[in-house]
């Protein structure tokens, strides 16, 4: 990633989390080269991306002033109940980039659960009012994709799981670890190398302990938050 760009995204996270607040003046060129330990240039190449991003105003002769604060739209959620899991993916439009139909060896770990005889995998990109949000991994038991193989095709599966008759989701479980976007992430995600993102783990069992569905989805760092109640 470019210095300037990384210098950049530290001046906008001054900026989002109000150590820089609106209206206030950023420091001069001079402190801004002898705090971050950069060339002139690399600076005025960083302020010139806020500028573009409607961020900050340089006021000929006064200098830079904050404008305004980055967009805090971080629609996707860590929750706990698959009610709220499904809402998550309402207005969500999928894109498939690979499809298999016949796998027989999903990458189900030890502890997670027993396989099913054979899945579909999909290789996806789910997409929000036209921005790339996620990129998903998934392998679902090829009994339940023929129910119904065009809307599994075509609409989130989750969505399809969480609704459909016959389908049976006894267990649900899911991991959240922080990563950084490979080059494929980064290319499907619009998003710079080493990027961080949010990586979830998450497997569906039926009754009888096998597992129905598996997936790795890789989230945008800035499409999640994490909320939760601590208790006194």
């Amino acid at each position: 990633m470019p210095r300037y760009v990384q210098l950049a995204d530290l001046m906008r996270q001054r900026i989002a989390r109000g150590i820089w607040p609106e209206n206030h003046r950023l420091p001069s060129l001079e402190r801004l080269v002898e705090e971050f330990g950069v060339a002139r240039v690399t600076v005025r190449q960083a302020v010139a991306v806020l500028v573009r991003e409607g961020l900050v105003s340089a006021q000929q002769g006064r200098g830079t002033f904050v404008t305004n604060a980055p967009k805090h739209d971080r629609f996707i959620s860590v929750v706990t109940t698959l009610e709220e899991l499904r809402r998550n993916y309402h207005d969500t439009r999928p894109e498939i980039i690979n499809i298999n139909e016949s796998v027989t060896s999903p990458p189900i770990r030890p502890g997670e659960g027993g396989p099913a005889s054979r899945y579909v995998y999909m290789q996806r990109v789910h997409y929000r009012d036209g921005q790339a949000y996620c990129v998903i991994h998934l392998y679902l038991d090829e009994k339940i994709f023929r129910k119904s193989p065009a809307k599994f095709r075509a609409q989130p599966v989750i969505l399809l799981l969480t609704t459909m008759k016959g389908v049976n989701i006894a267990h649900a479980h899911q991991v959240l670890t922080i990563g950084t976007a490979d080059m494929e992430v980064a290319r499907l995600l619009d998003l710079p190398m080493n990027a961080p993102v949010a990586e979830v783990r998450r497997i569906f069992k039926d009754e009888n302990n096998t597992v129905i569905y598996v997936a790795d989805v890789t989230y945008r760092g800035d499409a999640i938050r994490v909320e939760m109640d601590l208790k006194p």
